[in-house]
């Protein structure tokens, strides 16, 4: 790519983190779900220390799963009704490094909280260690994964009534691996059982959406302008 398109991509991305910046009730709203969603099944399930560091790992996963779904609404939406998504696709510029751009920039406002956050919700679960910092690495790594899957269901559904309902119906499936190899790599660490291949897949699953996703989210984009 030539320097025109970079300098393009780190538009769009600053663009999008400003305009995130300016609307911290909807980042907020994203981060006071995760941590009310992980606090309530202490309070539901007891203080048996085994009963919580066995759901522990799954109860973070699934809610940071959950947050990052409740945030796809915000990642298209807007520009699609003010015809900024039509000014990228006419821009010139290769439209699956842009929409990359973007959800790049998305995961900066609303994944990486979590990640930051998830290490003080897991102590909830006497989680410790090893444990926290495996938390916090596989959700630095899968959560951009969930972005990426989740970018391609708010794609295909922008201007469609009922919209986030039919995108979480179409990315679920997608994010059940994520899900179980996130959740396995902390689970393993509280038991100190290797965590190596947990780990690896997930990785791998991260290079694979960044490689393939922003081509599909591109499509699906050009697909719902026509």
């Amino acid at each position: 790519m030539n320097g025109g398109a970079w300098q393009a991509i780190r538009a769009v991305a600053w663009r999008d983190i400003l305009v995130a910046m300016r609307g911290r009730a909807d980042v907020l709203t994203t981060v006071i779900f995760f941590a009310i969603v992980v606090s309530l099944f202490p309070l539901g399930v007891g203080a048996d220390p085994g009963i919580l560091q066995t759901i522990g790992p799954g109860v973070v996963w699934v809610a940071a799963l959950l947050a990052s779904m409740l945030a796809l609404g915000r990642l298209f939406a807007g520009d699609f009704e003010d015809g900024t998504l039509e000014q990228l696709v006419l821009a010139g510029e290769p439209l699956a490094m842009l929409v990359l751009a973007k959800v790049t920039a998305h995961w900066l406002a609303t994944g990486l909280p979590l990640v930051i956050l998830s290490p003080l919700l897991g102590v909830q679960f006497g989680l410790t260690g090893d444990a926290l910092w495996v938390m916090m690495w596989s959700l630095a790594i899968g959560t951009p994964v969930l972005s990426l899957l989740g970018a391609i269901g708010a794609a295909l559904t922008l201007g469609v009534r009922g919209a986030g309902a039919l995108t979480a119906l179409l990315v679920l499936p997608l994010y059940v691996p994520v899900l179980i190899f996130g959740a396995g790599a902390v689970s393993a660490a509280a038991q100190n059982m290797q965590i190596s291949a947990h780990l690896s897949l997930l990785g791998a699953m991260m290079f694979t959406a960044v490689a393939l996703a922003p081509w599909a989210i591109a499509s699906a984009v050009r697909i719902a302008l026509e």
